[in-house]
């Protein structure tokens, strides 16, 4: 009786241990669940910022490519007008050479021209005649030359002016090259940061696993503890069923959450785990766990990359979270036949596979068909 009752003592107190093993491992579980789920916010912002400055990018592009285009007309306008300013000087140029040449003409020859006018004009009217004509000779070159030199001053304004509009251009050009390099450092700089938070983000979630599997693990001891109970086997890794299905990521059977009631592993998400998660890094293959037909293969919103299965008789499987689609919906599909690879897409807390069966529309527990 005395013997019992330390038994009995003994694992009462075992029990009360493992309790508060529990309790120190689900606040260092909660602790990291919480600092990936921040990493991953970060990771988010970072990547929605990048996407901003990479929009940013395409914008100065697209009018460092009108600006261009702009320089190139002004370029052909300036061309123009210099040739237009050259005619326009070389003729002004043929007018004042011309008026000089009758100008010492009338002055060399004006006293004899003038006598000669006067001796043969029949009439005072007659001679005034004549002498206002070459009076309107010389007006003409006048009236002729300031023409000229109107329409040079006018186009050396024209060229003055495209000119201006071309610096400013090329000083636009100039804001938008700084610009432009100083948003592709800023892009580098995310670039790097999002890197940084993938590699915390790895760390975290590696430990987050492990610290899941022991929390399990010790969930375990105590249920049998408390049951007197003594397995066979223990550990994450350990599926039983009547082996329907084969595993969809096989040698990767750590299960980081299993089918049932959990506590919130990430903010969205359900604590009525409707699946199985797999924990495994991205690019692992996924395969089918039997044949049947692809009745989904699409992005789904919190699930991410999604694929859904019909085996017939009401049994479906869905594979959530995937980074590539190699199946697309209708496509019929071999046991065993690689569909995708995993990923963390979605509402994820890092790479795993949430593998999950259902039987007639209603979720069931996976481990049920291994």
């Amino acid at each position: 009786m005395i013997r019992t009752k330390r038994i009995m003592s003994l694992a009462l107190t075992c029990t009360m241990c493992l309790g508060l093993g529990i309790q120190a491992d689900a606040s260092e579980l909660n602790e990291t669940r919480e600092k990936a789920s921040q990493l991953q916010n970060q990771k988010k912002a970072a990547e929605d910022e990048k996407a901003s400055l990479a929009a940013q990018l395409e914008s100065i592009a697209a009018d460092m490519e009108e600006i261009q285009k702009n320089i190139e007309a002004k370029e052909e306008e300036l061309t123009a007008k210099e040739e237009e300013l050259v005619q326009a000087k070389v003729e002004e140029n043929n007018q004042y050479e011309d008026m000089k040449k009758r100008i010492k003409y009338m002055y060399e020859n004006g006293n004899v021209q003038f006598i000669e006018i006067l001796l043969e004009s029949q009439t005072i009217a007659d001679f005034l005649n004549k002498a206002e004509y070459i009076s309107t000779i010389s007006e003409y070159d006048r009236d002729m030359l300031d023409e000229f030199q109107a329409v040079v001053e006018d186009v050396e304004q024209q060229e003055a002016e495209i000119q201006k509009e071309y610096d400013e251009m090329g000083d636009m050009q100039d804001e938008l090259i700084s610009k432009q390099e100083e948003v592709s450092t800023l892009v580098s700089e995310k670039e790097a940061q999002i890197s940084e938070l993938d590699s915390q983000l790895g760390d975290t979630n590696a430990k987050l696993a492990e610290l899941e599997e022991a929390a399990a693990a010790a969930q375990r001891k105590q249920s049998e503890s408390s049951s007197g109970y003594v397995p066979n086997g223990g550990g994450g890794s350990v599926i039983t069923g009547n082996g329907t299905f084969t595993h969809p990521c096989p040698g990767y059977t750590y299960i980081s959450s299993y089918f049932g009631y959990r506590e919130q592993p990430i903010p969205g998400a359900s604590t009525n785990h409707k699946g199985m998660d797999f924990a495994a890094g991205t690019g692992t293959p996924i395969y089918a766990a039997a044949s049947g037909t692809v009745v989904f293969a699409a992005y789904s919103g919190n699930a991410g990359n999604m694929i859904t299965i019909n085996h017939g008789n009401g049994l479906t499987t869905t594979y959530m979270h995937c980074n590539q689609i190699f199946v697309s919906s209708g496509q019929s599909v071999g046991k065993g036949q690689n569909i995708a690879t995993v990923g963390s897409t979605g509402n994820s807390s890092g790479p795993h596979l949430h593998f999950q069966v259902e039987q007639g529309g209603v979720p069931v527990n996976p481990q049920n068909y291994f």
